[in-house]
């Protein structure tokens, strides 16, 4: 291809891979991206271009020159504070174009299309350079072409200015934001803080974004950011009291509120912020040090926060920004699940705001190692997203960029990227030597002076700031933290309990003494009747599948023989929540139909694909939101976790597909919704269904590994179930929102035990009881007979009883079989009776189908020694029946899977 090996800038394997991309345009055009597409055309129409002296040539090969520039631009721009980037200009070479220095006087009528009035050619190149080659830059050309056109005009039509105060405020918070960092720095030497320093413009950046929002109907921001700058942002931006953070320094703070807390770089916070256009509630999400986990939450909260201010057509009250680090935007999977989440219908928030905190290395690991694009931000060219490129060291450019950002947001209510190219001062953190494997770059930041120095030097020279004001105001931050420090160290403050304020005022933190107190799930039954006429009643005028026709008349059939089996047994409970006000959301993979077939909460006419929901006319007041998740478990549950989190009367609920696919979503179960009440005083109410049993599937369709969930529990800080009957699942439920306490509930939830005609309940069972931490055997009638009680949980109960009503068990009446239905808590109230009934007792054999390394006899066997001992039944023996331990959940074979279930359930039957 000729003339690209002028391209000097690219190594030999770019020349490779352009090599390549140009045979396959020659190929076939359509082959490569249209970015590469505008490339190449424009390379051969350089080349076969005729002489300047054709007028329509001329202005034709000009506009060639316009789109490269605004395509290409970034490639050559001023955006490396430390000019580690080198950059050659031949791209843009005249020749290149068949124009040459002799043009350079020469009127050009296009140039209007860049703003300017009848200019030469040489006024249209020094025009088309400053605006996308200097210190900020536009990478769109993969974009929908208004998304394109409307950037393009910001950047060379733009009408961004900064008053005098404006600047200063600037500089104010730039002093603001050094002061501490050094400060910390000096007082604290070698103490983790991940400093901001190298990318201190991000607080004015944030500052400006406030002040100017609240003017485009902004009234509430959510950030999701990770540690690095965090301290900064809490103290400067959020303005969390400095005494707080630093009695966390000193390890000196009076914390009475019970709770265990997190290292200070991953503590949350909120506030309300002044603007000149009114008041802006800012909320920075907790989050773990995995990095990017926060995103989904973020995003989830931004959409209960817009539910809330009735903000969910436009969704222009409610902006979220995610901060990212530039390695772990391109490294961590969680950003594209996060990123595929921005336009879908059930978890769209009208737009992100994505600030890259692009320091130009990952801990240790330069950007070659790192990643395969150019630029960290491509990854967001999976959703078209514009990437407005910023220099770290240009304050102005990063807050103009910010500016575009949140008027781009606005108006096309898309997601937005800002890599803001910097630098960090130090190591990974403040005790890391960088330069054993950064030396170079190293060198450089050690001379580089920092951005307050540099801001202050031109707003010296603009005579704004003068360089006494600008040394006296330093001098007066250090002090005051000074004797801040010296205060707190004097009179420690208490940390205050913030947990249940603002919507969850009237809530309070569970414990586990609250799990054995009755809740009140009782609902009228004739309303439960009329109820179950909307789910099982055809729509008029609609065009059902002949199956689902088939299924409503099954249903309607329940209601009058009073049998209602599992999915219809689910629909009413949402229908009579919603009925008394409680709004309901359930998401996962393919929750409208049921991955197993069994719910058809939503219909679809077979002649025009129209959706038509029965529980969305139970009250019109009340939300019932039901979506299709896209196939993503990380990104979809931290989603539902940020949406619980910020709304407690919701019952939220995310569903796998099957309950090992839950897998994929660990860092959320483990970081945020086991230990998040624990670590940061968050309740959160999500429930999880997680489809679970074996019935022969295989390693991965049988088990949702109920023994990770059991591994995680302590101090009453979630509910792990495993409900066998329509009726408990009824109960189960409705006590999740009827408590004024919110715990995770994970619900190992059934696949065969859906249409088995022993699981059934009766409308009575639903409307007059309770839920049953434990399920009484049915065939047993005598339990002061039993000598061998099995405990259970599951699917496998019904296995049992199958062989036990079909066959002649012997010595049946001294054989109990006991379901679990609440593993944890772990339901010692309710067994103590039940033991304490059974004086013939000489074994509890704990049974399962999972093998014995996994499912719940780890978790089991030792409490029921415990709970045996303490009433007195030291002879009882504790015994294990179940798989042997196995390194898979499950067989491949369905031969197999029936020789071992069957050894299981006949051994228990004493039928070997």
């Amino acid at each position: 291809m000729q003339g690209i090996e002028k391209l000097s800038y690219l190594n030999r394997s770019n020349l490779e891979y352009i090599e390549s991309q140009y045979q396959e345009y020659l190929k076939d055009p359509n082959r490569v991206d249209k970015e590469w597409r505008r490339f190449f055309e424009g390379m051969e129409f350089a080349q076969s271009a005729a002489p300047m002296s054709e007028g329509d040539g001329r202005e034709a090969r000009v506009e060639e020159l316009i789109a490269r520039y605004r395509d290409y631009g970034h490639l050559v721009a001023d955006l490396d504070p430390l000019k580690l980037r080198k950059v050659s200009l031949d791209l843009f070479d005249l020749k290149n174009f068949g124009l040459s220095e002799q043009d350079l006087k020469m009127p050009v009528a296009i140039s209007r299309r860049i703003g300017l009035e009848s200019a030469s050619l040489e006024k249209v190149v020094q025009k088309l350079k400053a605006t996308y080659t200097g210190t900020i830059a536009l990478n769109a050309s993969g974009c929908e072409e208004d998304v394109r056109d409307w950037l393009q005009n910001e950047f060379e039509q733009s009408q961004f200015q900064l008053s005098k105060e404006e600047k200063r405020n600037i500089l104010i918070s730039l002093i603001r934001t050094e002061s501490l960092e050094k400060f910390i720095h000096t007082r604290y030497v070698g103490t983790k803080r991940f400093s901001i320093e190298g990318g201190d413009a991000l607080l004015p950046m944030l500052e400006n974004f406030v002040s100017r929002s609240t003017a485009l109907g902004v009234e509430e921001i959510v950030i999701g950011m990770a540690h690095r700058g965090r301290i900064n942002v809490l103290a400067n931006f959020m303005g969390k009291a400095l005494d707080i953070i630093f009695a966390d320094f000193d390890g000196i703070i009076k914390d009475e509120t019970g709770y265990e807390g997190d290292v200070k770089y991953h503590m949350g916070y909120s506030a309300d912020k002044n603007t000149p256009h009114g008041p802006c509630h800012v909320s920075l999400a907790f989050n773990p040090s995995h990095l990017e986990a926060v995103n989904p939450v973020a995003l989830g909260m931004t959409r209960a926060k817009q539910r809330r201010r009735q903000d969910t057509q436009e969704r222009k009250k409610v902006v979220p920004i995610l901060i990212h680090g530039d390695a772990a935007f391109c490294g961590q999977g969680v950003v594209s699940e996060t990123l595929q989440l921005s336009q879908l219908k059930g978890y769209t928030v009208g737009g992100t705001i994505h600030v890259i905190l692009n320091n130009q290395i990952g801990f240790t690991t330069n950007p070659s190692d790192s990643r395969s694009t150019r630029y960290s931000s491509d990854v967001a060219k999976s959703i078209s997203a514009p990437v407005i490129l910023v220099n770290g060291d240009d304050v102005e450019a990063c807050v103009k960029a910010m500016d575009i950002a949140l008027r781009f947001r606005q108006k096309f209510h898309q997601d937005i990227v800002i890599d803001l190219i910097c630098y960090r001062r130090y190591g990974h953190n403040e005790g890391d030597e960088p330069s054993f494997t950064q030396p170079k770059m190293y060198s450089i930041i050690k001379k580089h002076p920092t951005l307050m120095k540099i801001y202050a030097k031109k707003l010296h020279e603009e005579g704004i700031f003068s360089e006494e004001e600008s040394s006296s105001l330093y001098k007066e931050k250090i002090d005051n933290l000074q004797k801040i420090l010296e205060e707190t160290r004097k009179s420690p403050p208490e940390l205050k309990q913030l947990a249940f304020e603002g919507i969850w005022k009237g809530f309070r933190r569970g414990h586990l003494e609250d799990f054995e107190k009755t809740v009140n799930t009782q609902f009228p039954l004739a309303r439960l009747r009329e109820l179950s006429k909307v789910l099982t009643t055809p729509p008029e005028n609609f065009n059902l599948h002949p199956k689902l026709k088939r299924l409503l008349s099954q249903r309607a059939k329940m209601i009058e023989e009073n049998k209602i089996d599992w999915g219809l047994g689910e629909l009413l409970c949402y229908a009579s929540l919603l009925e008394e006000g409680t709004p309901v959301r359930l998401s996962g993979q393919d929750s409208k139909r049921g991955t197993f077939s069994h719910r058809h909460a939503v219909y679809f006419d077979v002649e025009t694909g129209e959706e038509f929901t029965p529980l969305k006319t139970i009250n019109s007041q009340v939300e019932f939101c039901i979506y299709n998740s896209p196939l993503s478990e990380m990104g979809v549950l931290g989603y539902e976790y940020g949406n619980a989190s910020a709304d407690p009367y919701f019952l939220t609920i995310w569903e796998a597909q099957f309950g090992d696919f839950a897998n994929g979503a660990q860092i959320i179960i483990d970081q945020f919704l086991a230990s998040g009440e624990e670590k940061w005083a968050r309740s959160v109410g999500l429930t999880l269904f997680l489809p679970h049993g074996y019935e022969g599937q295989g390693p991965e369709h049988s088990s949702a590994r109920p023994e990770r969930f059991l591994q995680l529990c302590a101090g009453a800080n979630m509910q792990v179930c495993n409900v066998t009957t329509p009726a408990n699942l009824f109960h189960l439920l409705r006590r999740q929102i009827k408590r004024d306490f919110r715990k995770p509930l994970v619900v190992m939830t059934p696949k065969s035990l859906l249409r088995h005609p022993m699981v059934v309940s009766s409308l009575e069972e639903m409307c007059e009881g309770q839920f049953h931490e434990i399920m009484m055997d049915p065939l047993v009638s005598d339990f002061s007979k039993v000598e061998v009680l099995y405990l259970c949980s599951g699917k496998v109960f019904y296995d049992i009883q199958k062989v036990r009503i079909s066959e002649k068990v012997p010595q049946a009446e001294k054989k109990a079989f006991i379901r679990i239905e609440q593993l944890y808590p772990f339901p010692k109230a309710s067994l103590t009776p039940l033991l304490s009934g059974a004086p013939q007792l000489k074994k509890v054999i704990w049974l399962q189908e999972e093998p014995k390394n996994m499912g719940a006899a780890f978790y089991t066997i030792p409490l029921l020694r415990e709970l045996l001992d303490d009433l007195g039944f030291k002879k009882v023996k504790v015994e294990y029946l179940g798989r042997p331990e196995k390194a898979s959940p499950a067989t491949g074979s369905p031969k197999k899977h029936k020789e071992e279930q069957n050894k299981i359930i006949r051994t228990s039957l004493n039928l070997m």
